[in-house]
């Protein structure tokens, strides 16, 4: 199947037209038969003469429905302009093609109506010369008559043509279906209507509901009024939601692929028409099916930001159209260059935007995004549609590999950053000496990173992390003040191991509070009680010592064969019971563990 809508001016015989090919009344409502004039949307098919299928979304021509029609246009491939011969090119005319050309279509095919009402070579002349100088580039004509039926032959050998000529739909990329109908079918429930231009769509699929928390899940699909397990891009579709009632979704709404699409309020965009500083501040916003009012903010000669009213499911790369509806004027196309935009909080900073945004061309590029926002996650790439490469593997650049998690850094900034966690850790050392590192939480707030992960990633030898804080790798880089009463301690105490120095001798050795800290931080001591401190490769030997005692012994036991006293036994055999190494008696006696 093949997709396209018409466009033109109203009453130039586009429903006519569909009829005649289709067999089918595009117009739905009472109210357009009877004005004989299309107000809404319309949806009709036939079989080309290669057996494929055409189907065409019709499109109202008045310009009090232009936002009806651009809901048709907006997620359509191509179109089927119509001019009628007898009246040629005309007001409507022009505004559907300058909104045809704004969203860059580029495949299309003329239609001269009404050609047994008057000669169609004057219309087709002027039609072609207009559309030439858009998107559409040179387009083939055909002239018809929807009343007598001449040239339809032609009409869908050209259609064929035109089908043969679109490119191939890719069926891998995520689904996002503009909304252009919502209703409810008695016994099914609310169903709504779209054209899948892209993925595929499933009986049981999980959707996601643009703008709401809960998923939605496809009930039923029809494709061309017959029910169907699967759809595949491109296609009319109406899909059956389950559980989702009729008032929660309309037209200008999406189903999503979970995950894949970024929600934004706030996109930098290219213009393609109207100069930035001619705009007035408030436009409305057309894309897919949606409309949506947007605040204008001109950066450069060609570059706006646009507050969006709503939030909608964009990609870098969208195509959209931006419309005055006061003036009924198509303002010019515009090319999304970045849904997640910086804030321009300070001086200068919207005309150094406008530098940024002067180098995209809004087709997605990997490792320009890295280097605008140095640290990103890889899933917030994928929601702005920018493809990142998940498979390991030598088709795998250097700078799409994660340096933590699923995070990617540009590969200069890293560097950097690696650096200055050097240089802060040093800077620390200094500032604080009898700390052992400086804390990670620390680090992470002082480089503005987002994620303690990003830390511990930049950490390399001689660095290590210890105890939440980053410092060097060996208990040697104790202040030298600290290492030389620890190795004092050592000489005084190393034939006693289970004798620990007295208060007053802490202090005659250089050890106040801050000093043991330090030392017992880095491993050099151990601490087992306030100002009882004993080298740290004492605990085996003390459970040595106590299993060649008659088990169960009591604390005077333990403190005789350990040669020490009360003062650093008790504490000593309660760090044992905490470790395991020794076990408490009801009567306080105790045995060793094996």
């Amino acid at each position: 199947m093949f997709v396209v809508a018409t466009a033109g001016h109203v009453d130039h015989g586009k429903s006519t037209l569909v009829r005649a090919l289709t067999g089918m009344e595009p117009d739905r409502w009472a109210e357009e038969r009877r004005r004989g004039m299309t107000i809404d949307l319309g949806f009709a098919w036939t079989t080309l003469p290669s057996g494929g299928t055409v189907a065409f979304v019709d499109v109202p021509g008045h310009e009090r429905f232009v936002p009806n029609m651009l809901a048709g246009v907006g997620p359509v491939p191509a179109a089927l302009i119509v001019v009628a011969a007898d009246e040629g090119w005309m007001p409507q005319s022009a505004e559907h093609l300058a909104a045809l050309d704004a969203l860059g279509v580029a495949y299309g095919l003329l239609a001269v109506t009404r050609a047994d009402l008057a000669d169609p070579g004057p219309a087709t002349a002027r039609a072609r010369a207009e559309i030439a100088a858009t998107s559409l580039g040179a387009v083939p004509a055909v002239a018809v008559s929807g009343l007598t039926g001449a040239g339809l032959p032609e009409l869908r050998a050209a259609l064929d043509r035109l089908a043969a000529d679109l490119p191939s739909p890719v069926l891998d990329d995520p689904v996002r279906l503009w909304v252009d109908r919502s209703f409810t079918v008695r016994g099914s429930g609310t169903v709504v209507t779209g054209t899948l231009g892209a993925g595929r769509l499933r009986v049981g699929d999980e959707l996601e509901l643009a703008g709401a928390d809960e998923p939605v899940r496809v009930r039923g699909l029809h494709s061309l009024g017959e029910a169907r397990p699967e759809a595949t891009a491109v296609a009319r579709v109406a899909v059956n939601l389950r559980g989702t009632p009729r008032d929660r979704l309309g037209r200008g709404d999406a189903l999503l692929t979970p995950g894949r699409f970024h929600h934004t309020d706030l996109v930098d965009v290219r213009l393609a028409g109207d100069p930035a500083a001619d705009l007035p501040a408030t436009l409305t916003l057309h894309v897919g099916s949606a409309a949506v009012p947007v605040r204008v903010r001109p950066l450069g000669p060609d570059t706006v930001r646009l507050r969006l009213a709503r939030p909608l499911p964009l990609l870098v790369g969208d195509r959209a159209l931006l419309r005055d509806p006061g003036r009924h004027h198509v303002s010019g196309g515009v090319r999304v260059l970045d849904v997640a935009p910086p804030p321009l909080a300070r001086r200068g900073a919207a005309a150094a935007r406008a530098q940024v945004l002067a180098e995209l061309d809004g087709r997605p590029d990997l490792a320009g995004e890295l280097r605008r926002r140095r640290l990103v996650r890889a899933g917030a790439l994928i929601r702005m549609g920018v493809p990142v490469p998940t498979a390991p593997g030598r088709d795998r650049p250097a700078f799409a590999q994660p340096v933590a998690g699923d995070w990617l850094a540009d590969p200069g900034y890293w560097r950097v950053l690696a650096e200055r966690l050097t240089e802060e850790v040093a800077r620390h050392a200094r500032e604080h000496p009898l700390e052992p590192g400086m804390p990670v939480e620390a680090l992470r707030q002082r480089l503005a990173l987002p994620d303690r992960v990003l830390v511990e990633a930049l950490v390399r030898p001689p660095l290590r992390i210890h105890s939440g804080r980053v410092g060097a790798a060996s208990t040697d880089a104790l202040p030298e003040p600290v290492a030389r009463a620890v190795q004092r301690v050592r000489a005084e105490y190393g034939d006693r191991p289970f004798r620990a120095p007295e208060a007053d001798r802490l202090v005659d050795l250089g050890l106040g509070p801050r000093e043991i800290g330090a030392a017992v931080r880095a491993g050099a001591l151990l601490r087992l009680a306030d100002n009882v401190v004993l080298l740290p490769d004492v605990l085996d030997d003390a459970v040595r010592v106590l299993a060649g005692l008659p088990q169960p012994f009591t604390l005077s036991a333990a403190r005789q064969a350990l040669d020490t006293t009360r003062r650093v036994a008790v504490p000593l055999l309660e760090l044992l019971d905490r470790r395991g190494a020794t076990r408490r008696l009801p009567d306080d006696a105790r045995i060793v563990v094996t």
